[in-house]
């Protein structure tokens, strides 16, 4: 027997042979819904076919059963090269198809880089990771495995049909373009690695196979729990009814459009207050059960609108167990240098293994998750993150407030969803009030004809008009002035809600503002998403009352976040920004009108935040328009024709930073990953390097490109804080128990987590106010450094706030 794996519990064996063979099934399931059931099933089938070397079984022996031994070199063995060769070598000569070269090179890369990040088919320094890896390492045994491969687990033979007809499937699939074949590797990848994953857990933790959930049965059943809830709606007395019966039209054109259109790209204009959460679900779920979607993913751009919409829709759908909160990733995949990844299995599954292997693939019914997660799927490093790709085919993908994707962003976005729509069969929704123009820039979204759900946009968005802007830019302001004409006004005005662009602005003003005869709230991003919601509720709560105060906060709570204050001052920036704010003033009109402030904040740095400086400058000049020549505009910013003017001018303006640029390299990330040979630079200098044509179909910088993306620009780490629930987590972490149900775990962790920024976490860790948990793979903050107030408190004072200092 050749051992694959060995159960740390009780020492069990799972032969090489059984556990290729069974990601070899999940790998199929997992490619045929794509068409691509085979090319996915050949990447489970050699993934480990090094673990058949004399040399991996001596290594696994002594690991496992012989830990008095002198224990080697985690990793050493490379046992993922040996298939990838093994493909290369049957597939890749100047006879071969180009589509039995593709096949090689898709399926070979993401076996050669199952534990570790897809290689590079031609890097910047003009090498290949990817046919170093297949022709020129070191693989003593490579024979032997092989042979004992068609002996144990699959004939020569069985095998030559099974690529014949991955390749069929890949002919049939492919439109040989660089755009495709990356999207294609990173799939198939995905497939893999899931299936590993799945696999190896499934024998660690003894059950035959994943439990599946019938979600079209499932959808059905949130269908009429939805449809009854609307219905209650309808019932009810309401001083704003014309509003009401416009969110009902608009509702019901959703219900519809989901049934006449196929699956597609399409946009959901809704204005602020519209009702857009339960339309944008009445359309997944009635699309998902006309066309069989598998699963429907919100994604939002920020925490604050995945804990809302999360729990308003877990509460009309009665349905706790399979509504998914993804947040951000509690453990990250660890990169220690290795070469070539082989450290992540060294076959003995310990309780660091089996944190890696927890159940955080996307399986679930309803997703809600964030833009970061959604584009580190496609782009970021890290095979957790590419773990989830292949969930997103056949799913309903609704994207809420659109227009914050970051700037640098654009075309990948663009890219990944062209992707979804043409070969993944997605529907996706892009619903916001301020629909950005994306189909509008280079590598331009393709969206569908006439797929604006919403008919006479410009009618609905008057009838919806509830607030007036009032441009007080004309006079700059510091905190200090700010505090006194908040001080001097805010009685007349009511619940007033500030909106600055910089945390640091927002708690200043907030400390200038508490001591006051209003109550003052703050809310933050150094808050966990339980303590911001406590917030929201104590908010909310006031709102209801009609009582006067004051919330201090930065944009986390203009999209998707369900108040309505009796006045809003905006610190000037977007006009999608400021259409957003305005859209938590009057929201429900329960009033005739209300006003909502635009100023000009001298005390903000944001001299670093491009995104906000650009859209800052252009809205002053839509601003200077409009003072002009309002009827142009029909007498109101807030329309879809300054929107588009003002998206027009931005992405003008942006245009050289659509395109993500590593400045380290010089290079475009489309350009990394999606170019034709003949276009990349790369590919010319290896021909005159070497003096000959570069011998692969790809040649992609995958690796190199993953390494240096981010959707922030500074990388974030999760913290688990002291908060709450959380404080419960903490204390079972400090146990020193192992977690049986660690993915339970992750889930309830969600939301008693802080992204740090590097800097913080440095500075934390250099004060001693954080505690490594399992390893190093879960960071835990303590108590004093947490407070009521402001959330991560890097001073180390937050826990005067709970003793009442």
């Amino acid at each position: 027997m050749y051992i694959a794996h060995v159960r740390e519990l009780d020492k069990e064996i799972q032969p090489v042979n059984a556990h290729l063979l069974g990601v070899q099934r999940l790998a199929e399931q997992f490619g045929g819904k794509l068409g691509l059931k085979h090319v996915a099933g050949l990447a489970g089938l050699l993934h480990d076919l090094g673990k058949y070397s004399d040399r991996f079984q001596q290594y696994i022996d002594v690991v496992a059963f012989h830990p008095e031994w002198p224990q080697p070199k985690r990793g050493e063995v490379d046992h993922s090269t040996a298939g990838g060769r093994l493909l290369f070598s049957l597939l890749h000569h100047k006879e071969s198809t180009f589509c039995e070269k593709l096949l090689a090179e898709i399926v070979g890369n993401a076996i050669l880089s199952h534990h570790s990040n897809l290689q590079d088919y031609l890097s910047p320094e003009i090498k290949s990771d990817y046919l170093r890896r297949v022709q020129d390492t070191n693989l003593p045994e490579y024979e032997l495995a092989v042979e004992r491969f068609y002996q144990d687990t699959m004939s020569e033979e069985e095998l030559i049909h099974y690529i014949h007809t991955a390749v069929d499937e890949l002919e049939k699939f492919t439109n040989r373009t660089p755009e495709q074949s990356f999207f294609l590797t990173k799939y198939i990848f995905s497939c893999l690695v899931d299936a590993d994953r799945t696999d190896t857990r499934c024998f660690e933790e003894q059950i035959e196979a994943e439990e599946s959930t019938d979600h079209l049965l499932l959808f059905d059943t949130y269908y009429r729990r939805l449809i009854d809830q609307l219905a209650t709606f309808k019932g009810k007395n309401n001083p704003s009814e014309r509003i009401n019966m416009l969110r009902a039209q608009m509702s019901e054109q959703c219900d519809v459009f989901a049934t006449e259109r196929p699956s597609g790209i399409y946009t959901l204009s809704i204005p602020t207050g519209g009702g857009k959460t339960l339309a944008s679900l009445r359309y997944a779920l009635r699309h998902a059960r006309k066309y069989k979607k598998q699963r429907i993913i919100y994604v939002v751009p920020y925490t604050t609108i995945i804990e809302q919409n999360a729990d308003e829709v877990r509460k009309i759908l009665k349905d706790n167990e399979h509504i998914l909160e993804h947040h951000s990733n509690i453990i990250e995949d660890e990169s220690n240098g290795l070469e070539d990844g082989d450290e992540a299995d060294d076959g003995l599954i310990t309780n660091k293994e089996k944190l890696k292997l927890a159940r955080d693939n996307w399986d679930s019914p309803i997703i809600f998750t964030t833009l970061v997660q959604f584009l580190n799927v496609f782009y970021a490093k890290g095979n957790r993150n590419t773990r989830r790709m292949h969930n997103l085919s056949h799913s309903v993908i609704v994207f809420d407030e659109v227009q914050k994707v970051p700037i640098h962003c654009i075309s990948l976005f663009n890219e990944a969803l062209n992707f979804l729509k043409q070969e993944a069969h997605c529907s996706v929704l892009l619903c916001t009030a301020t629909q950005p123009t994306l189909e509008g820039v280079k590598h331009s979204l393709l969206k569908d004809r006439d797929g604006e759900i919403v008919p006479n946009l410009s009618e609905v968005a008057k009838a919806f008009k509830r607030v007036e802007l009032i441009d007080h830019t004309k006079v700059p302001m510091t905190n200090e002035t700010l505090a006194d004409w908040i001080h001097d006004e805010v009685h007349g005005w009511g619940s007033t809600l500030v909106i600055l662009n910089t945390k640091s602005v927002v708690k200043d003003l907030y400390k200038r503002l508490k001591d006051g005869p209003l109550p003052v709230y703050h809310l933050s991003t150094s808050m966990c998403a339980a303590h911001r919601k406590q917030k929201l509720e104590e908010i909310r709560h006031l709102l209801d009352q009609q009582i006067p105060f004051i919330c201090v906060t930065t944009q986390l709570i203009e999209a998707g976040v369900d108040v309505s204050f009796k006045c809003v001052i905006r610190s000037l920036a977007g006009l999608d920004s400021v259409a957003q704010a305005a859209g938590r003033c009057n929201r429900h009109g329960e009033d005739v009108s209300r006003n909502v402030y635009i100023i000009n904040h001298t005390e903000e740095a944001i001299s670093r935040l491009e995104e906000i400086k650009v859209g800052k400058d252009v809205s002053s000049h839509v601003l200077a328009r409009f003072k002009k020549k309002a009827d142009q505009y029909e007498g109101n910013l807030l329309l879809p024709k300054a929107m588009s003017e003002y998206f027009r001018y931005y992405y003008t303006r942006m245009e050289t930073n659509l395109n993500y640029y590593v400045k380290e390299i010089d290079k475009e990330m489309t350009k990394l990953l999606m170019s034709l040979s003949q276009e990349n630079d790369y590919v010319t200098h290896y021909q005159k390097k070497n003096g000959t044509r570069f011998p692969l179909i790809l040649n992609g910088s995958y690796k190199t490109a993953a390494e240096h993306f981010k959707v922030i620009d500074q990388n974030t780490t999760s913290v688990l804080v002291p908060y709450g629930g959380g404080k419960e987590l903490i204390a079972q972490l400090n146990s020193g128990a192992w977690l049986e149900d660690v993915s339970k775990f992750f889930r309830q962790a969600q939301q008693y987590t802080v992204n740090l920024y590097s800097q913080e976490r440095e500075q934390l860790i250099r004060d001693n106010a954080i505690v490594t948990h399992l390893d190093g793979m879960i960071y835990e903050l303590k108590e004093n450094w947490y407070s009521d107030e402001y959330g991560v408190d890097l001073k180390g004072e937050g826990g005067m706030d709970f003793m009442g200092w």
